[in-house]
């Protein structure tokens, strides 16, 4: 038998058990319209004729008092008729009897009936109003009282009868809901005993398929399914047994090879200079090399990562979560992301770096971490910025007196000159006011790598801040031809701010902008809150960075090939740090056809400083 059999006969007991509840509910429907059709059927008929008799003998007693009081001729447009109607339906109550006291009930009425009629026809006979009137009320309308309560009685009979019927109907309405609730709960819980039990039979061999997957799964290959049948999973169960056995046989083929490949590969990261640590997932160490070994005193049993100095523990738990939470491979920004550590030689200073490792289904399980020896590297920057302060401090002295004589020539103070010379001392003075700014950015980076830089809080508003920004530069962007405007969103926050380091970063956010805006362009200098913080943002309408340059707009001495403008690179790099400085945060937006949009924030009084991970 098939697969596609065995489950299909699993699921005939709930058909079976839909069989059998469609029966009894089929009954139970069948039962109550039955009740129902037996009222109507019934009692409802003789009810209707009871209450038109009753009616009809209204009428008919009505003409009978036009008689007595001397209405003739409405007695005898109303008389005949309700006789006739009277006589109609006692006939139909006649052949409508269906309860036992009801027969007895209906001869009474007919007796009284006959009786009040006879009286009735011998008092339309009569002709003198005082007679008339005499009659009425002596013979007529005590006829007619028992007459009407012999209908009444009637009418009382069958309503009675309808009460019963209902309630015997909810009987069997209520016999029949229990019945149905309990076929239903004997019929599912026998066709789910007989399902379950019946695919549980069908899918054991399953199970057996399953558990041998298992083993193969984690390493035996010993494992076998050995199913037996001609179904669709004893054959997939063969097929099983026959790749098991490939796989054994491949194992013991290339358990050499894999060795060998495996000794190759620790050979290979062993003649690395640099310490390589491969982690798993979970942060437990698969390998490492000689140099990690040597210099972090790491080896691959117990608990290596205890052992090694805590800056580097954290750094390297640092980017392993980088690599693992799926963020692909990490590469650090620069060298101050170098740690230091104390080893034999000296110390060093090692830049972390990571990898991830994947499985052949294409998910992270690992992460390679190269600890690259930046010591070298690190002494040349520090000479380099050791050059850089000496520099701009020797260029400082010679570039003032340069000015200064620039200035006391085009001020004429030592004699007239011509306008050729004075053309040639203007753009003299030009270039020694933008050595000056160079000077001045390569000073205030020795003081930033020196750590010396230091700004002094005040809480200003926001608006006060915007607005010198906006004041110092406005001039020199009229003159550029380009707009610069101020736009402030409510509520205006104060922050916490050294008014002379922040000016020196709109100054240099502000002259890129104008620098790079088109003439009759905009810029836009912004300030609105942002949950805790003031942002603020400068938006001009220029080319914008291109994609490949924007993370490294804020490196030092970097510029975007091809821009034009003076300076060496520092301001965006400064601007940062004055900002980083302050407890804020700095970067930049591009939008497609909007230019550039760059922003930092600023502390508001009684706010935290941000804390950069």
């Amino acid at each position: 038998m098939s697969l596609r059999a065995k489950l299909l006969a699993a699921q005939a007991p709930l058909a079976l058990v839909l069989l059998l509840l469609g029966g009894v509910s089929l009954r139970t429907l069948s039962d109550l319209g039955r009740s129902s059709q037996r009222i109507l059927q019934d009692n409802y008929r003789s009810v209707l004729a009871a209450q038109r008799m009753m009616d009809a003998l209204q009428r008919i007693d009505s003409a009978a008092f036009f008689s007595a009081a001397g209405r003739a001729d409405k007695a005898q447009t109303q008389g005949p008729s309700s006789v006739r109607a009277f006589e109609e339906e006692l006939a139909v109550q006649e052949n409508n009897i269906t309860e036992p006291p009801e027969a007895n009930a209906t001869q009474e009425l007919r007796r009284l009936w006959d009786d009040y009629r006879s009286k009735y026809d011998r008092f339309r006979t009569l002709e003198r109003e005082e007679e008339a009137r005499r009659v009425y009320f002596a013979v007529m309308e005590p006829a007619f009282l028992r007459v009407k309560q012999a209908a009444q009685r009637i009418l009382e009979i069958n309503q009675d009868a309808m009460v019963e019927k209902s309630d015997q109907a909810h009987r069997i309405g209520e016999r029949n809901r229990s019945l149905l609730l309990f076929s239903t709960i004997c019929a599912l819980a026998v066709g789910i005993f007989a399902s379950v039990s019946l695919t549980r039979r069908a899918l054991r061999p399953l199970q057996k398929l399953s558990l041998a997957v298992q083993r193969i799964g984690e390493g035996d290959l010993d494992a076998r399914a050995r199913l037996r049948g001609k179904d669709e999973i004893a054959e997939v169960g063969r097929e099983l047994d026959v790749m098991a056995d490939r796989l054994r046989e491949y194992r013991n083929s290339s358990l050499g090879e894999l060795l060998q490949a495996q000794q190759a590969s620790q050979a290979a990261i062993d003649s690395l200079p640099d310490p390589v640590l491969v982690l798993s997932i979970e942060g437990e160490v698969l390998n490492v090399n000689q140099a990690a070994e040597t210099v972090l005193q790491v080896s691959g049993s117990g608990d290596p990562l205890a052992r090694m100095p805590a800056e580097v523990r954290d750094a390297v738990e640092k980017v392993r979560a980088h690599v693992v939470g799926g963020k692909g491979a990490y590469a650090p920004r620069g060298l101050e992301e170098a740690v230091r550590v104390r080893a034999d030689g000296g110390d060093r200073a090692l830049l972390p770096r990571a990898t991830p490792l994947y499985s052949e289904q294409g998910g992270v399980v690992g992460a390679t971490i190269v600890l690259q020896d930046v010591t070298r590297l690190l002494r040349f920057d520090e000479l380099k910025n050791d050059l850089v302060a000496t520099v701009a401090h020797e260029f400082r002295t010679p570039l003032t007196s340069l000015r200064m004589a620039i200035h006391i020539l085009v001020e004429g103070t030592v004699g007239s000159i011509n306008d050729r010379q004075a053309d040639l001392l203007q753009a003299a003075r030009e270039d020694c006011e933008r050595l000056q700014g160079i000077v001045e950015d390569l000073l205030d980076l020795s003081r930033i790598l020196a750590g010396k830089v230091e700004v002094s809080l005040t809480p200003l508003s926001a608006k006060s801040v915007a607005d010198a920004a906006v004041a110092a530069k406005v001039e020199v962007a009229r003159e550029a031809g380009v707009d610069l405007e101020e736009t402030l969103a409510e509520p205006v926050l104060p922050v916490l701010v050294d008014p002379e380091r922040i000016g020196l970063v709109f100054e240099n956010l502000i002259s890129n902008a104008i620098r790079h805006s088109p003439k009759g362009g905009r810029i836009e200098v912004r300030a609105e809150p942002d949950r805790e913080r003031v942002r603020f943002e400068v938006r001009d309408q220029g080319p914008g960075v291109p994609p490949e340059y924007r993370h490294r707009i804020f490196e030092k001495f970097f510029r975007v090939p091809g821009t034009k403008g003076e300076g060496i690179g520092l301001g965006l790099y400064i601007s940062r740090e004055i900002v980083l400085a302050h407890g804020g945060e700095m970067g930049v937006e591009v939008g497609g056809g909007d230019g550039t949009r760059f922003w930092f924030t600023l502390r508001v009084p009684g706010q935290s400083p941000s804390i950069e991970v």
